[in-house]
């Protein structure tokens, strides 16, 4: 059965809201989180400040599209994966393939996070959105663990959703700071350094389930 398509409205009001997320973060990167108002926000991304506060409650807030849009790709990539492939192996792929760019689009995506994530470092209520739009990934991952997983332990289900998000959401906050991975295997496949610390996240966190 086909998902339902959203409907035009729906469809305006998501490109709305990405719009406004696309300011915040050229506004927060370019000056700063605590030098950037709401009102600078809704102006360049041409709608009035009354229209901003329908949508979001904070400034802050406007960011979370963004940073929504990777957990979304890679619940995508992980729905996708092979039927009969390992549910261990189908997460490690899927986390692979999403932080591995493709183009430059997405590279400079990542990058754009990266930015943010520096900038949530000295700022509480930016850290607080980064933090519900984890919450928000782990929640929408239980039914596609499950399925992956093909089990109907609860507990190892949620576990193995916790694993996965808590791997993504450490690695691009290592990443962002500045860490390391280890050199990548000699299969000559290229990997992000975000790619392969979540990666080896997830192995290490996942190792006991």
């Amino acid at each position: 059965m086909e998902a339902e398509q959203p409907s035009l409205r729906e469809r305006r009001r998501a490109q709305t809201r990405m719009e406004l997320a696309a300011a915040a973060a050229e506004l927060f990167t370019a000056q700063g989180v605590v030098a950037t108002t709401a009102e600078e926000i809704a102006a360049r991304a041409g709608i009035s400040l009354r229209t901003f506060y329908r949508y979001f409650r904070t400034k802050e807030e406007a960011i979370a599209p963004l940073l929504e849009i990777g957990a979304e790709q890679w619940q995508a990539a992980l729905r996708s994966a092979p039927a009969d492939s390992d549910g261990k192996d189908a997460v490690a792929q899927a986390i692979r393939h999403v932080l591995n760019p493709q183009d430059r689009e997405a590279a400079e995506g990542m990058e754009l996070v990266r930015d943010l994530l520096i900038a949530a470092e000295e700022d509480p209520e930016l850290a607080g959105v980064w933090a519900v739009v984890n919450a928000r990934s782990e929640n929408e991952l239980l039914a596609v663990m499950a399925e992956r997983l093909g089990s109907e332990d609860c507990l190892l289900v949620r576990l193995h959703a916790t694993a996965a998000t808590a791997a993504i959401r450490v690695a691009l906050e290592a990443w962002a700071a500045g860490v390391t991975p280890a050199p990548p295997g000699d299969d000559g496949e290229p990997r992000h350094p975000a790619s392969s610390l979540a990666v080896e996240a997830f192995r290490r966190l996942s190792a006991g389930l």
